[in-house]
């Protein structure tokens, strides 16, 4: 069996599974305090909020800051770029030190997720309406762990500077998937759709702990690299 949880903590909307139930709960306080420590961690270093570039952060920062740091520096961005993603993998490596076998964090879109069995199906979700929500991932295994990120230039909820209805990006973590997200995003530039999203396969091919991309605009796609099976959902 697989439970579920969902809940909003200020702008994140987290929904967590695992087949461990008293995981999904340890999660929770993990979750709660780590976004915690970025809020203080923000208000001593406001900078870090507002940086469009990575920034350098000292050894004793709060581990989310880390991992945000070391995701956008990877991406080549600023470190909020990966907040949501970050959150995520924290979230999931509580989950797997409370022994789930099953264990998915997703935060607005940014997923984190490993399954030792079991399959795991993720969506895509693009501004592209033919596609949107109609095709996914079938995770395994063998893809496992991983982390999966969007970015979309024409959503209203994150800084971007691409015109992209959606790329999605296949990592090694949802922390480095989310950055990216947002670098190859800013990639796909210019009247010439064909060009623009070679533009951003391009950018996505110089990013290091990407597996896989797949770039949507205006009725055209391209994909790179191993992504996990993309399967039809009803």
């Amino acid at each position: 069996m697989v439970y579920e949880y969902g809940l909003t903590i200020g702008y994140s909307k987290i929904h967590i599974k695992s087949d461990v139930k008293e995981a999904i709960f340890e999660a929770i306080k993990d979750i709660r305090r780590h976004i915690r420590d970025l809020l203080n961690y923000i208000e001593e270093n406001p900078y870090f909020r507002y940086s469009l570039k990575p920034l350098d952060v000292c050894s004793n920062a709060p581990i989310i800051a880390q991992r945000m740091a070391e995701a956008s520096s990877i991406a080549g961005v600023g470190p909020m770029a990966s907040v949501a993603g970050a959150i995520a993998d924290l979230g999931l490596e509580t989950l797997l030190k409370m022994g789930s076998k099953i264990a998915i964090v997703e935060d607005g879109g940014e997923i984190s997720a490993y399954s030792s069995g079991e399959d795991i199906v993720a969506s895509i979700l693009t501004s592209e309406p033919y596609l949107s929500g109609k095709i996914g991932f079938l995770i395994t295994r063998h893809d496992s762990p991983l982390g999966i990120g969007t970015s979309s230039g024409k959503s209203s909820q994150a800084v971007s500077f691409g015109e992209a209805d959606s790329v999605t990006i296949i990592a090694d973590n949802a922390a480095i998937a989310d950055a990216a997200a947002t670098a190859v995003c800013n990639a796909v530039t210019g009247h010439d759709i064909k060009k623009s999203i070679s533009k951003g396969l391009e950018r996505a091919k110089s990013i290091k702990r990407i597996r896989g991309a797949i770039i949507v605009r205006e009725g055209y796609a391209g994909l790179i690299g191993s992504i996990p099976k993309m399967i039809k959902i009803k």
